[in-house]
């Protein structure tokens, strides 16, 4: 029963994940720029509409959604740590913060 709830869910994400593909295609964007977290309410609200409707409305309401879910953006956000990244192994660098606190 597990199992079968890990492959939906896994069919889930990727048909969500497909939509995300068709919209940044037909927006010209690249699918990583589009809100997975949009996509998905978007989806839940919508589907239960698009089955009641005739397949001419179906079809129109899903490009709408798909134009739709183009506009949401997802920003690169900043870095929200302190200090800056640590680029080299952790041992040097306490070894160089160690020498200049003996050094001050």
């Amino acid at each position: 029963m597990v199992t079968k709830e890990i492959w939906t869910c896994l069919l889930a994400y990727n048909l969500i994940r497909q939509r995300i593909l068709q919209a940044a295609l037909l927006a010209e964007r690249s699918p990583r720029q589009i809100s997975f977290t949009a996509a998905l309410q978007k989806i839940a609200a919508s589907w239960s509409t698009i089955l009641m409707c005739g397949e001419e409305c179906a079809r129109t309401m899903i490009e709408v959604h798909l134009r739709d879910l183009a506009q949401h953006i997802v920003d690169r956000s900043p870095r929200p740590k302190p200090h800056r990244l640590l680029n080299q192994p952790r041992a040097q660098a306490k070894a160089q913060l160690t020498n200049g606190a003996a050094a001050a």
